[in-house]
């Protein structure tokens, strides 16, 4: 089996960061090979502007995949974990 993160893909121009929301072997490198595109996350638009297809997002993590810090917390403003019980259950 192997590690599995969902972070952030760095796209864009020299100080114009576009983020994709990748699924990626954590041994890849932070821009290369990823397993699945789910979503991409552009910081400078205002507001912030996110596209994550949740059923995808829940499926790689139901299947183990680890969000990064930055990932978690995009997820969570966005409402990835629906109900409360889906993300009690990824503590057992």
């Amino acid at each position: 089996m192997m590690a599995v993160k969902i972070r952030l893909r760095r796209m864009g121009a020299k100080k114009n960061p576009f983020y994709r929301i990748v699924v990626a072997d954590s041994r890849s490198p932070r821009d290369g090979r990823f397993i699945e595109e789910i979503g991409y996350y552009n910081p400078l638009t205002e507001p912030k502007t996110v596209r994550i297809d949740n059923e995808k997002a829940m499926n790689w993590l139901n299947n183990g995949a680890k969000p990064t810090d930055t990932v978690d917390r995009l997820f969570k403003q966005n409402g990835v974990y629906g109900s409360t019980e889906e993300k009690n259950n990824e503590d057992e």
